[in-house]
Formats: C-alpha cells, structure tokens, sequence
C-alpha cells in the first residue's frame, strides 16, 4: 500500500497543491487520454462538466490533474460523465471537499459512499468500478485500486505521483521542480532538452549524477526515440 504520511498541513506546502501549472496537453499525456477529451471533462455539456472549476485559459493545478488520472480509469471501465459527476458531486458533499477524487478518503471511503448513491440512483454505472472479493467483502475494481497504488498520501492528499507506474523512478511531486515529471529531483524535460541538443547519455548521466538506466527511462517518458 503506497504510504500515508501525516505532516504539519502549513500553508507554503499546501499552496503548491493549488497553482496553476499543468497544460490540459501534459495532463491528459500523464494520465493516457486524449488531451480533447480531457478539455471536454472541464468544459462538459448538459449538466455540466465532470470535474467543473477550471477557469478559461488557466492550467490545472497538480489536485486537478490527480483528478484527471481518476476520471481517466473511471472513463476506460465505462462510466459515463454524467455519472462521473453526480459521483463527485456525492463524495464532495460527504467528504466536504473540493478534490473528492484526490483525497485518501476515496480510497477508504469511497466504495460504500458510491453504493450509498446506487441506492439513490438505482440505474447508475458506477457499480463498474466496485467488485466483491472472496470472502463477500466490496472493493475496488483492480484498475481503480492500480491507479490508487500510483498515489503516495499526505495529509489525506494524494500528493506524489508514480506517474509512469510504481516501479518507474519517475514521480510529479507539486513540491519538486514546480511540480514537473522528475527522475532523481531532475525534471525529465530538461534530460530531454539535452539529448535533443545532442548530448549522449552518458554524458547526461554525468552532469545529474544520473545512471544511464535513469537517463533512458526519463527520455522514454518524455517520448524520445533511442538508438538500438
């Protein structure tokens, strides 16, 4: 189980959950979706968005592209948005906060809420995302509870990222490198901006006290094609 840590909430670490920093385009190649389709989850139609309070022309902030990663596993096992939202509407009132799909509590929490809802609305999708285990017990779908264990938590938060799965060394951490992939503290995009410039890995590796291992496995996440 990825850990859960409790540190003092003071307000410089808690604000870098909240500022602006992720373009829709990094948010939805971080979580495997289109970035079209992520847009459309903010903007929504008829009742509205799936995950509402981006504002126009403003990126999202690190509590909503952990967001993003959800509504994308919810959204690949069938759960349609109007679905999603009445969800998160549900668990943001139970839970009273403003990032039900990033909070630990969903984890805990979210199965019987979400079948307390069932109850409510008879017909919903959302049994999709919960099975029964061996022993009669309900849990999360194994797809929900993989994206869970990408999650570390603090304060109840899910704050650091496993972006390209647990065994990857690479993490989104709002309090590194403004919030960018890193590998070590080094941002992926800057290991990638020196081998588009021509530099090998191994010098790479030098400069960030990177092993090589390292240097390849940032440039794969940023999508750089290597050498055979």
């Amino acid at each position: 189980m990825p850990p859960v840590t409790k540190l003092p909430l003071t307000e410089p670490w808690r604000r870098r959950l909240f500022i602006p920093a992720y373009a829709v385009a990094d948010a939805a190649r971080y979580a495997n979706a289109k970035p079209q389709t992520v847009a459309y989850w903010h903007k929504g139609g008829r009742p509205g968005p799936a995950l509402p309070g981006k504002r126009p022309g403003v990126r999202l902030s690190y509590m909503q592209l952990a967001e993003v990663a959800f509504v994308a596993t919810f959204r690949q096992l069938g759960v349609t948005l109007p679905r999603l939202r009445n969800a998160r509407e549900y668990l943001a009132q139970t839970f009273n906060s403003e990032f039900p799909f990033a909070e630990y509590r969903l984890r805990t929490e979210g199965v019987h809420v979400l079948l307390d809802l069932e109850e409510i609305e008879p017909d919903s999708e959302l049994p999709r995302l919960i099975i029964a285990d061996r022993g009669g017990q309900m849990a999360w779908e194994p797809m929900v509870e993989e994206r869970f264990m990408e999650f570390d938590y603090e304060h109840e938060l899910a704050v650091r990222w496993h972006v390209a799965g647990r065994t990857s060394p690479i993490i989104i951490d709002p309090r590194i490198a403004f919030g960018a992939p890193t590998i070590n503290g080094i941002a992926t995009w800057v290991i990638k901006g020196r081998a588009i410039a021509g530099e090998s890995i191994a010098d790479i590796g030098r400069d960030f006290n990177l092993a090589a291992d390292d240097v390849t496995e940032a440039l794969a996440f940023e999508g750089i094609p290597l050498a055979a």
